[in-house]
């Protein structure tokens, strides 16, 4: 059998709105929001009885997507979203947008701070990290030509 597609990237984050609402801002759409508890969840995470409420936002183009969940049972006990760009595990998403000026003049708006700056590569990308809500690292690419 083989790989169909990515159909989601999972981050955890404590302020869902505000969370939403910076995605929203960047250009992804909103497909819905749910509650999922009970003890078939923790099932599938090894939480055992979980309650989360999650929003699934959605790629303009439909294809990819970000579940932003926040758990309310059992409580959060890791915080990575501080890492450095070279620490082991899950790092970024990277967006590819038309105009990082833009971009980044939107997101600012919403919180989002510059991590280093914004450097172009070759004649092919400008490129950036940032920090959004919560800290999330973020990657923003504008293909160059």
């Amino acid at each position: 059998m083989a790989l169909k597609r990515m159909d989601n990237i999972g981050i955890v984050v404590e302020d869902l709105d505000a969370t939403i609402e910076f995605f929203r801002e960047l250009g992804l759409e909103l497909e819905g929001r749910a509650t999922i508890k009970g003890e078939w969840a923790g099932r599938v995470t090894g939480l055992g009885d979980q309650h989360v409420e999650i929003a699934m936002m959605r790629m303009p183009d439909g294809h990819g997507r970000l579940e932003l969940s926040r758990f309310l049972k059992p409580r959060v006990v890791a915080d990575h979203r501080n890492a450095p760009v070279n620490a082991l595990g899950y790092l970024r998403v990277m967006f590819a947008v038309d105009d990082i000026d833009d971009t980044l003049e939107r997101l600012r708006r919403r919180g989002a701070e510059l991590v280093g700056e914004v450097v172009r590569y070759k004649d092919v990308y400008r490129l950036c990290y940032i920090r959004g809500p919560e800290g999330l690292l973020i990657g923003l690419a504008q293909e160059l030509g």
